[in-house]
């Protein structure tokens, strides 16, 4: 069973009848059987999708990772990977939240619109998040993000989906696998066998319910946000939209084109459907499963490059996030009044990089990583109220480039690999 182009245009269909009788209903989202269908059709569809996949990150991350460290082999070669890996993905970090300023400080979306800040949005948010979840999250400093990344009980961050302490955890035993590979291999067939069957049941879950769950997802979306609230914040959307699209198009088909040496429309077209089940979650993490699937199959990045490179991804590469960021700091502060000096933007550029590490990758979670930029800066994080509106929106889009980054770095890595396995350099 394999991710295919049929399952990729099924999908498309799902997430453009989900846009467009969401946007038709949000025109009547005042009406009560409207919000009947959003609730009990649209949303619960959508919701079954979601959880679906979701019962499936914690093993497919888990035993991938293993497999993925038994396959390298060799602890220096894994430890090169894992090097190579984070300086890719804290490069292409910094580099998109670059792009966001710079393109956020050329059409200065908050110029003239100081009035938002004084809207009930601020407020409202002021007392009900920051007050609340996020501001103990704000207040978790960097060291203590590092200490974290170890779990102190293994079952616990495995049910509280912990990313970075379940990828540690498997890297871990991985490690020992390979230490005492000739007295373990009935427990390396096992994490093989158990491999197949958890692959098995996330591609069953893609070919019976990607496209109608995309449908609902983006559908409720629509219906809840709709286009309306885009018309008052207009220049920050196309803004976040347009410092997205040229990440994705330039730095991203840079890397492809000229690393990995592959043809960008290829691995587009290749990588769809992870695309777009990533722009109807707006989750890293749900999609991780399908990701990993279609980088394999379709991209044909090996399984031991792709089951470690993309799940740290999505625990740590946070690109169209930054960008968010970026844009919705440069935004603020225009809102405030305030010019954001040179080393201010390098202290955003700092705190998004290093915030993004740890952070997990579930919807409106960039929400939590602005608010500790503006704190850094000196800021108001309450304005985040005024942005909470249309964000919903614009994560789906970010959450689409995030998984395209992973897969990215993942086919360069690969690349790589192989023209060094090629020159004989590394006996294969």
């Amino acid at each position: 069973m394999k991710v295919g182009n049929r399952l990729t245009i099924y999908i498309i269909i799902g997430l453009v009848a989900g846009i467009i009788i969401g946007s038709v209903f949000n025109l009547m989202s005042e009406q009560a059987w409207v919000q009947w269908i959003d609730q009990y059709i649209f949303n619960l569809v959508g919701q079954l999708f979601l959880s679906m996949i979701f019962m499936m990150v914690v093993p497919v991350v888990f035993i991938s990772i293993v497999l993925g460290v038994v396959g390298v082999g060799d602890p220096k070669t894994l430890g090169g990977l894992g090097i190579k890996t984070l300086a890719f993905y804290l490069t292409t970090t910094a580099i998109a939240i670059s792009l966001a300023i710079i393109v956020a400080l050329v059409l200065q979306p908050g110029e003239g619109q100081s009035e938002l800040l004084d809207s009930s949005e601020v407020e409202e948010y002021r007392e009900t998040e920051l007050e609340g979840s996020t501001g103990e999250a704000i207040e978790q400093t960097f060291d203590q993000t590092i200490i974290n990344i170890i779990p102190t009980n293994v079952i616990e961050a495995m049910g509280a989906a912990n990313m970075l302490q379940i990828i540690a955890f498997a890297v871990f035993i991985g490690i020992a696998m390979i230490a005492v590979k000739d007295k373990v291999p009935g427990l390396i067939r096992l994490f093989e066998e158990a491999n197949e069957v958890v692959m098995w049941i996330v591609l069953a879950i893609m070919k019976y319910f990607a496209a109608i769950g995309a449908f609902g997802l983006v559908a409720t979306a629509f219906t809840q946000a709709g286009f309306g609230a885009i018309q008052q914040l207009g220049m920050y959307f196309v803004c976040v939209l347009l410092a997205l699209f040229i990440h994705f198009a330039v730095v991203y088909g840079s890397a492809v084109q000229f690393l990995a040496k592959k043809s960008f429309l290829w691995f587009v077209k290749g990588f769809a459907p992870a695309i777009g089940v990533a722009f109807s979650t707006s989750s890293s993490s749900a999609v991780l499963p399908i990701s990993m699937e279609t980088a394999q199959n379709n991209l044909k990045v090996k399984k031991s490059i792709s089951s470690f490179v993309q799940p740290l991804g999505a625990t740590i590469n946070m690109d169209g996030t930054a960008i968010m960021q970026g844009v919705a700091t440069v935004f603020i502060a225009q809102l405030s009044g305030v010019d954001l000096t040179v080393m201010e933007m390098a202290t955003v550029v700092i705190i998004a990089v290093v915030a993004s590490i740890g952070t997990a990758g579930v919807p409106g979670v960039g929400l939590v990583m602005l608010a500790m930029v503006l704190t850094a800066v000196g800021l108001d994080p309450a304005a985040i109220g005024i942005i909470i509106g249309i964000d919903r929106l614009l994560d789906m889009t970010r959450t689409a480039v995030n998984v395209t980054g992973d897969a990215t770095i993942a086919l360069v890595l690969n690349e790589q690999e192989k023209r060094i396995v090629a020159n004989g350099k590394v006996k294969a």
